[in-house]
Parts: C-alpha cells; structure tokens; sequence
C-alpha cells in the first residue's frame, strides 16, 4: 500500500518517493523529501528537531545548519519561505509544524494474508467471509500542547497493537499499515478498501494544563457505524499508570464489543447460511445464559461451526464448555458422557492451538467436573499469562482457589476480573466468588449482599440462587433466605445441597460445614 497526501496544488507520493505539483514531479534530494513525509505525517502535532533528526538522518549527529539547509529547501519546493510559512511553521527553539490541510489516499489495495483465509474472498472486504474478525489501529489525533508527552499519540495505539495480536481470534494489521492513516483525515471507506478490515479503531489525545484525556472509538467498516466508544481522564503526572489503564480497558472492551457486534452480524442471517465465525459467535451468546434450552442451542451451533471448520480451535473450546455446563448444571442425565466430552474438546482445542487462552480456559475447567478443581488451576494460571486481560481467565483462577482454600488470590483475581470487565456475561460467577470469600473470613454481612448483588446479576443460573440462600440465612435474615430459597424452589424443585456441593465443592471443612448447616435449615 501507498500513501498520496495532497495539499493545495501539491501532492506528496510515499510510493513513488515523489513531491508533484499540479500532476508534475518536483525534484527534490531524498532527506528533503524524508522530512517532508516526517512533517505531513505527523501533522497534528509539532515535531521536535531531534525526532526530524532521527528519522531523517536514522539518528547520526548532524549539524543544526543541516536540517535548517533541509527546511529551507523543503520550504523552496513549496514556494514557501520562512517568512510567510505557509506549509511548514517554525516554533522556535523546539521544532517544525505542517499546518496547511491535508487529504490523504491510498493507492494500492493490500492482498490479505494467507491467516485471513484465501478460498472465495469477500470482495469488498478483502477477506474470507468465515475467517476471524481483523481490525486496524490508527495513530490517535493529539490535540492541545503535549510538550514531552507528545509521543503518546503514537505510543498508545502502538501498545494497543502489540497487546490485541495477543489475541488468537483477532487478526491485527500492522503498525507500518495502519498508521499511514491518521484520524484526523482518515475516510473508513477508505481504510477499508485498502487494508480490507472489518473493525478499525481510532482516538483523540487531548492535553490541557495538567490533565489528559483519551477518547477512543470503535467502527464497524462494513457499514461505517460506530459501535463502541469510550472516554477516558486522568493527570498528566500519572501518565505511566494512566496509560497501562487505558491499554488494559480497551483491550477488555474490545474483547466483548467484538464478538458482540459479531453475534448481532450473524442473526440477520438465515441459520441455514450461518458461516463457521458467525456460528460461533452467536453460539456464545446462547452459552453465556445459563440454561438448558440455550445450552443446547449453543451446542448446535459449535458443531455447525465445526462442519464447516473442523481447526475451529475456539469452536472446539465453546463445544467442551457446552458439555461442561451440562455436567456442572446436571443437564443431562448421564454426567460422565458429557465430562468425556468435555475433555475431547478442550484437548483438541490445545492439540489446534496451545496458545489460545480459551482453549487453555476450556481445559482448567473441565478438572472442575472431574471433582479435581485443583488440577485445573495451573490450566488457568496459563490462560491469564496468555492474556492477562483475560477477566474470565482471572474469575476462573480465583474461584478454583477458592475451592482449594487458598483464600489469599481470590479477592485479588476477582477484583482485577471485574474491574477488567465490569458488564462480563459470568459478572454474577465472579460476584458469587467474592461471597464465598466473605464467608471464608466470616464476614457474613458481606457475603449476604454479593450473594444478594451474584443472584440478581443477568445469567445467574439456579446454584447462584443458592449462594444468596446459604448467605442470608448465616448473616441472620431469615426472611431473605426464605424468598430466596422460594425462588430456587421456582426454578428447580429437585434442587438439593449434592447439587449445590458438587458444582462447589468447597474443601475447607469448617465453611462447608456452615453452609451445610445454612442450606438444610432453609429446606435444602
């Protein structure tokens, strides 16, 4: 892909290493021209002589008579002067601008890579229609005087790029692409012809005294609507801690908005003609409600997505969390059909791809319904070191060490998983987690209102039910149990504390015995 910034009768050709006016080449040395794609490229911003000074001449030490040799004669071909600065303007003592207006265009279509998958491509997208989802980063607009901290323009959305190719379902476009796009003239048709994305993202760097401020949004390119955006604010002081906050949110947000938008995508197509991706995602969303009907349907859809894809490392992934639902939610009435398969697909999803941290996810817990929850732990602790965004990876973690007694971890992990993802479809697991932790240190009260909080939360199944029982009745609300357990009651006639004790079996002795105690004086 090239780049062609045009500005007044000048057209400025990174291809062809060409400065044209009105259609005819301009002759210009090589660093003339380098400093004039260092200037237009970074034109929403000043760019410091030593920055020019490192791009142009790739760090030696040059003289300061020859860079201002170099703008002298950037400014000639220009028919500009220091006077008039019309295109390049001086900020003395500190570095240059290219402040005339700018369009920018691209004049090559890139061919996708071979990941983004190569049989019947979707023309106007440049990718397969079943492959995995692809997304462009482009340098953030910076606004306001930045003085030292002007890089983090450029350095947010580099770090972004660098922390989403982390993730094994997102195909991420390089930085030598993507950032030939700048937001503040950057056309989503555009961008999308060229780099054949379906996801582009883009940000606004905005720098006032002693305070920042991050504005980032997230378009779907097939149609250009936007469907994700965020702020975010803080000191410039805490710009380092502000900036692996802001790195770690949007990461999160991006790993549901994704899939999410995915998922709608797909429903507006007839079942029939669903393809492996689109079946997988919306597969999720019947996963994530906790129920058998959705359950089943969701189990359809992996297998859907695997007869059309049978590497579907993920698909593989979701088909052992079907099974491990049904076993975990005594779904079916054989347990150990369901515990074997589970296991079949975890382990072909890390046979496809041991770096995946669903499939590593997918495997911790399928120890759980082969009541050896602390066998799964180290499965778990690979799938946040894989992403260490990974909320549902830490919620995991941290109920296993729950389970296993070691009480120390879990408030840490769950704490990080909800503040990573605060809308997550398990937001009620990891609400019945920080219960259980409560309970554990006796604080009852406590443990009553995230049972409480986990038990109204979307999706919680009927055992989260049962956590709001046996916590209400232990902080002394009998009232509270009581319509708890009514609603339990409602939902499950049959349930009874084996079922409760085998989705969470608690190994430290004197809380289990409590919660026993709780449960049968409620009727369990």
């Amino acid at each position: 892909m090239a780049m062609i910034y045009e500005f007044g009768a000048f057209a400025l050709d990174s291809n062809k290493a060409e400065l044209r006016q009105n259609g005819e080449n301009i002759g210009v040395e090589p660093q003339v021209f380098a400093l004039l794609m260092v200037l237009v490229e970074n034109r929403e911003r000043l760019v410091s002589k030593d920055e020019i000074i490192e791009k142009v001449w790739d760090g030696r030490i040059v003289s300061e008579s020859a860079l201002s040799s170099r703008v002298k004669s950037a400014r000639k071909a220009l028919g500009d002067d220091g006077v008039a600065q019309t295109f390049i303007r001086t900020v003395h003592g500190k570095g240059f601008r290219f402040v005339a207006d700018v369009k920018s265009k691209s004049t090559v279509i890139l061919t996708p890579s071979p990941e983004q998958g190569s049989s019947q491509p979707d023309k106007a997208h440049g990718h397969n229609a079943s492959s995995k989802p692809s997304i462009a980063i482009l340098p953030f607009r910076l606004v306001g005087i930045a003085g030292p901290y002007a890089s983090i323009a450029e350095a947010l959305p580099h770090e972004l790029i660098s922390e989403l190719s982390r993730l094994r379902w997102l195909f991420v476009i390089a930085r030598a692409s993507s950032f030939r796009f700048r937001s503040d003239t950057a056309d989503l048709g555009e961008i999308h012809q060229a780099l054949g994305v379906r996801y582009c993202l883009s940000g606004v760097v905005e720098i006032v005294g002693d305070k920042i401020s991050v504005a980032v949004e997230l378009a779907d390119m097939r149609d250009g609507g936007v469907i994700w955006g965020e702020r975010y604010a803080g000191a410039v002081d805490d710009i380092f801690e502000f900036r692996a906050s802001i790195i770690a949110n949007i990461v999160i947000a991006l790993e549901l908005q994704i899939p999410l938008n995915e998922a709608q995508r797909a429903q507006l197509a007839a079942p029939e003609n669903l393809d492996a991706w689109s079946a997988y995602h919306v597969g999720l969303q019947h996963l994530y409600r906790f129920n058998q009907k959705d359950n089943a349907a969701a189990t359809a859809l992996f297998e859907r997505a695997l007869q059309l894809a049978p590497d579907f490392v993920r698909a593989h992934a979701g088909l052992s969390s079907t099974h491990f639902q049904n076993a975990f939610l005594n779904y079916t009435p054989d347990r150990k059909v369901d515990q074997e398969k589970a296991r079949r697909h975890a382990e072909l999803s890390l046979q496809l791809d041991p770096l995946d941290p669903f499939a590593n996810f997918a495997m911790g817990r399928v120890h759980w319904v082969e009541d050896d929850v602390v066998g799964g732990i180290g499965w778990l602790e690979r799938a946040v070191a894989l992403n260490p965004n990974y909320a549902q990876g830490h919620y995991a973690r941290g109920w296993a060490e729950m389970v296993a007694g070691n009480n120390g971890p879990v408030d840490e992990g769950i704490n990080l998983a909800l503040s990573l993802s605060p809308i997550d479809p398990f937001r009620y697991a990891m609400l019945g987690v920080r219960a259980f932790a409560c309970l554990e240190r006796g604080d009852d009260q406590s443990a009553a209102r995230w049972g409480e909080e986990a038990a109204r939360a979307p999706g919680a199944h009927v055992l989260i039910a049962m956590i709001a029982v046996a916590a209400h009745q232990l902080n002394g609300d009998a009232k509270k149990a009581s319509d708890w357990s009514a609603n339990v009651r409602m939902r499950n006639p049959d349930a009874t504390q084996t079922d409760f004790f085998r989705a969470f079996p608690v190994t430290q002795k004197s809380m289990r015995n409590r919660l026993a105690k709780a449960l049968k004086e409620c009727g369990f």
